[in-house]
């Protein structure tokens, strides 16, 4: 879900932390060129810094009175080191699957050489002694 039409929760998060390097002075006319209201700029930074911005959820109360700066920033941190270590665990597990994958491609093709070789190997007959004269 996002609380924006047309936008996603990870593009909303890097429009706002690319806004945070923007000179000051200049802010103001890069939002304009990206057609984003001062409003809706408002309420993705409460979401990003405050809110939850994955489930849409913004704080009621104004999170400029309620949370300070230096705090909105830790706690954008934490959870940047949160996604990250989520990132990393995906990127393992992803690894894994390949290894997993590629073993299985081996195994069928030692089993399809195995029925192979089976097919071309001739029959054996095992004689067996006539007992008729016993």
């Amino acid at each position: 879900m996002s609380i924006s039409p047309g936008f996603n929760a990870a593009e909303i998060r890097e429009f706002v932390h690319e806004y945070q390097g923007v000179p000051h002075g200049r802010k103001g006319p890069w939002l304009a060129e990206r057609k984003v209201s001062r409003g809706t700029f408002r309420r993705w930074c409460d979401a990003v810094y405050a809110g939850d911005l994955e489930r849409g959820l913004i704080p009621r109360e104004g999170s400029h009175m309620t949370v300070p700066p230096g705090k909105r920033t830790a706690l954008e941190k934490t959870r940047a080191a949160e996604h990250a270590a989520h990132e990393a665990e995906v990127a393992q597990l992803s690894k894994r699957v390949r290894e997993l994958e590629d073993t299985n491609k081996a195994l069928g093709k030692a089993i399809g050489l195995l029925h192979a070789m089976s097919e071309e190997e001739p029959a054996v007959t095992l004689k067996t002694p006539d007992r008729s004269d016993s």
